[in-house]
């Protein structure tokens, strides 16, 4: 688990950065990704939507696109995220915190957090808090860094641990933070893992999809119709 004090003032000092490390250190792919997840909440065009861990608000801009009748609410705990997420043009946005979310609960149709769970203090507590807030038969949809297996899995190590991080140092002036990043992937469930942690949190139905060889992954939990 995340030391949230560490992980705010960290994403607070990229925050100006943020969005073009992401391109450069992902080569772009990392928009082929939201992509890919905006198409997935388009299939179950929800009313209301929760983008939890919005940050510079990347995935709830995608989505708004897709979804132009859904009311979409941007949540993070950093500010200075939140406020490149506004020049993006999202403006309904607020500060929160993902173990305590300020909301009633059963009140989101769709719950989305790409690369913010992981940095949270407790994985199991934040998918519980995400699935109060989430409407039966509603849907969770996660999108976060994996580690790819065979043959790419050692020269991809190599690239996380050592190249990205000092990439990232130059771009930013902020290697620790992307130290971080590195450390951070490797103690994340993924895959299986990630399934049976849904299933555990009370997501009836729970499914991944490795994207970019399993360089990232989608996971997909749903509640069923009659939630307790």
């Amino acid at each position: 688990m995340q030391d949230p004090v560490f992980v705010q003032r960290a994403f607070s000092r990229i925050a100006d950065r943020y969005v073009l490390t992401n391109h450069v250190l992902s080569m772009g792919t990392d928009i082929l990704w939201r992509k890919k997840v905006a198409r997935i909440v388009a299939e179950r065009a929800p009313e209301r939507l929760l983008d939890l861990a919005t940050g510079s608000g990347d995935l709830a801009a995608e989505i708004a696109k897709k979804c132009p009748g859904t009311e979409i609410v941007g949540a993070d705990f950093c500010q200075p995220m939140l406020n490149h997420a506004r020049k993006r043009g999202l403006s309904n946005l607020i500060v929160a915190d993902g173990l305590q979310l300020p909301f009633d609960s059963g009140v989101f149709d769709v719950v989305t957090v790409a690369f913010g769970l992981r940095n949270m203090a407790d994985w199991p507590g934040a998918i519980k808090e995400m699935r109060r807030v989430l409407r039966p038969s509603g849907a969770l949809i996660i999108l976060d860094f994996s580690l790819p297996r065979g043959f790419l899995g050692p020269p991809y190590g190599v690239y996380l641990n050592h190249v990205l991080p000092r990439m990232a140092g130059v771009l930013t002036g902020q290697r620790e933070a992307y130290d971080y990043l590195s450390k951070s992937v490797g103690a994340f469930p993924s895959g299986a893992n990630m399934e049976a942690l849904l299933r555990d949190c009370g997501f009836g139905d729970a499914a991944s999809e490795p994207l970019s060889f399993g360089i990232a992954s989608v996971y997909l939990g749903t509640l069923p119709v009659t939630d307790s």
